[in-house]
């Protein structure tokens, strides 16, 4: 290369800036990515909208049901007559109401004999409470355990169980756990101490009928 060609090409170097056409990062401000955002949020991040929620593009259905609230109350007692007299007279189920101070009605179903349909009566809370259901009897334990579910009507379950305490005493040891009727949601903080308290009562009423029974039978 002569002296005047690597003369003009130091020239030309110096008058020119080695850059590209155009740079293919863009600023995060770009008007690319602003667009593309929203549709990422969209399709990407999951969004609430009313019962629904959406995620990476497919709609998923969340059924809105309230909240239903359960309750357990548990109570017991010793009472004085033989275990198999207890079982017994507890197992005597349309006697119950006899005992029960808020049971107004029990009645066995005559073709489908552990089914029973139940109905509650009691004022309290400044109202008159009434409600009703069908109950399945499971299989019990004998002089060990009771227990049944409801089927229909007002949701409850609960368990009957009995504890020797020598040859002529046991424990009684009753629990229900239900379903707070709507009607009664705004006192739900005192409808279980409030049927605590009953059941107690119930119990005691219980062990009079059995000591009675057992009497009566060994006459």
């Amino acid at each position: 290369m002569s002296v005047t060609a690597a003369t003009a090409v130091v020239a030309l170097l110096n008058h020119t800036t080695v850059v590209p056409e155009k740079s293919r990062l863009l600023p995060l401000s770009s008007h690319l990515f602003t667009k593309k955002l929203p549709r990422f949020t969209r399709y990407y991040a999951p969004q609430k909208r009313t019962s629904h929620y959406y995620l990476t593009g497919v709609k998923f259905r969340r059924p809105i049901s309230p909240v239903m609230q359960w309750q357990d109350c548990t109570v017991k007692m010793e009472i004085d007559v033989p275990i198999s007299i207890a079982y017994k007279c507890y197992s005597d189920r349309e006697a119950i109401p006899r005992w029960m101070p808020f049971i107004s009605s029990v009645k066995i179903l005559e073709d489908k004999p552990d089914l029973s349909r139940w109905s509650l009566k009691y004022k309290a809370f400044g109202r008159d409470i009434e409600f009703s259901w069908l109950a399945r009897n499971m299989q019990p334990i004998p002089n060990q355990k009771i227990h049944w579910r409801s089927l229909e009507g007002l949701p409850n379950r609960g368990a009957v169980r009995f504890f020797p305490k020598g040859a002529d005493a046991c424990m009684v040891e009753l629990t229900v756990s239900y379903e707070v009727p709507q009607l009664l949601t705004p006192v739900a903080s005192a409808l279980q101490p409030f049927l605590e308290s009953l059941l107690l009562r119930g119990l005691e009423r219980f062990a009079r009928f059995a000591k009675s029974y057992s009497a009566e039978s060994t006459t």
